[in-house]
């Protein structure tokens, strides 16, 4: 197992994806239960929110965990963009009985800061993780001083050079197929975006630092095939959506065991940046990038009201049904089996 998972004492190197709004601790202590790397998404919590998840993350069990943040520079609001997305929504909620004079603005996450830092170093975990980047030196050099291994994604090759140029421990390949943000950060031209599979060789090619495949991999044929490219582990998100440990909906369970799981896309009408998942009303109303929506993370506020409304009537129509091209390992099954399943499938190729 490579330099970087030998202190974790992992059954196999296999990390649990970091699922924001489908998961809390549990389904991140099941994972480290069953020989997997399991992670906790901090992006949604507040400081006290977070403190109380850790606590309960630890208390859990005493196996070493990931905690993911987002580390996005926030945006400067741009009054014109905003009216223009609150047009594009207002017949929605006007259709919903809402007010549609009245969407609420305002960020739906906050990045990686010294707040979230001093929770975080009173519990010091092995891995933190970042998405979009990674955090000013400051803050890095503090994360690196209590002896965390630092992960963070690239989706292109000159994003990994970065990551490894900016002391990342090691870089996560996400490829085109992920499910959830894409986590580019140099560029915002989706023309530049490969395939986990035509991504991870170049990236391993070209860096000294553990590359760990993401995106698309659901099956033991796609764990073989990210360790014959040269992966030094896998993370894998979409296939724990439906564990019974997940918190994800009813509804977006069952979008991702149907048929419809098949289409996915990219959008931004969710967030603001490019995220996968399952095609649905609003996006293919509003043109899955359309440029109506502001800057991330500034469109969820307009969103939350219209999806409260759809999901209490049974719908998922403006609900962000996260999801990877391949959710045929979205099983309704422990996180346990799933994990274990896994876990034999990277040791039968070794």
């Amino acid at each position: 197992m490579p330099h970087f998972f030998h202190h974790l004492g992992l059954a196999a190197p296999l990390i649990q994806a970091p699922m924001a709004g489908a998961q809390d601790h549990r389904l991140a202590a099941a994972v480290c239960h069953s020989g997997g790397l399991g992670s906790l998404p901090a992006a949604m919590l507040s400081p006290t929110a977070l403190h109380a998840e850790l606590q309960a993350l630890q208390a859990a069990t005493s196996a070493p965990f990931n905690v993911n943040f987002f580390c996005h520079v926030s945006p400067t609001p741009d009054t014109e963009r905003q009216a223009r997305w609150h047009q594009a929504l207002a017949p929605y909620y006007r259709e919903a009985g809402l007010d549609g004079d009245n969407i609420p603005s305002g960020p739906g996450r906050v990045p990686f800061n010294h707040d979230s830092a001093d929770v975080l170093e009173v519990f010091r975990p092995a891995v933190v993780s970042f998405h979009f980047g990674l955090p000013a030196p400051d803050l890095l050099a503090r994360v690196k001083s209590w002896g965390s291994r630092v992960l963070s994604s690239a989706t292109t090759v000159q994003e990994a050079l970065w990551l490894e140029a900016q002391g990342a421990d090691a870089v996560i390949a996400q490829g085109l197929e992920a499910g959830g943000h894409r986590g580019m950060f140099l560029t915002d031209d989706l023309s530049t975006q490969l395939g986990t599979f035509a991504l991870l060789p170049q990236i391993v090619h070209a860096v000294n630092v553990p590359v760990i495949a993401a995106g698309g991999i659901a099956t033991a044929g796609g764990v073989a095939a990210a360790r014959a490219l040269g992966a030094a582990g896998v993370q894998i998100g979409t296939a724990y959506l439906c564990s019974h440990e997940a918190t994800t909906s009813a509804l977006h369970r069952t979008a991702l065991q149907s048929p419809a799981a098949q289409h996915t896309a990219l959008t931004r009408l969710f967030s603001g940046r490019p995220a996968r998942g399952i095609v649905n009303r609003l996006m293919r109303e509003l043109g899955p990038l359309g440029e109506q929506a502001p800057a991330f993370p500034l469109a969820t506020a307009g969103i939350a009201p219209l999806r409260a409304a759809a999901e209490a009537r049974g719908s998922s129509d403006f609900t962000p049904l996260w999801s990877g091209q391949n959710a045929t390992g979205a099983r309704s099954l422990s996180a346990a089996e799933i994990t274990h399943d896994f876990v034999n499938a990277w040791l039968k190729v070794a």
